[in-house]
């Protein structure tokens, strides 16, 4: 099976995101922000998402890390 993502998604591709670049869950909406880090997987503040460990999801769905869009203006942040 062939992986196809959104235009904007993330995709896991770091080169397309910054350490301060906020992303949005595709499924629920949740907003990942770097600032604030993750109390559910208790990544602390300042980690970047391209920083988050490989089996962290989506903690209001579950939703996988690889789904989640960048938000307009954030790429380079």
């Amino acid at each position: 099976m062939k992986d196809t993502f959104f235009a904007g998604s993330y995709g896991g591709n770091n080169q397309n995101i910054g350490e301060a670049t906020r992303l949005e869950c595709k499924i629920c909406w949740y907003v990942y922000d770097p600032q604030a880090g993750d109390d559910y997987w208790q990544i602390p503040t300042g980690t970047p998402f391209s920083q988050l460990p490989d089996h962290w999801t989506c903690p209001n769905c579950d939703g996988a890390k690889s789904g989640f869009m960048i938000l307009n203006g954030d790429a380079d942040a």
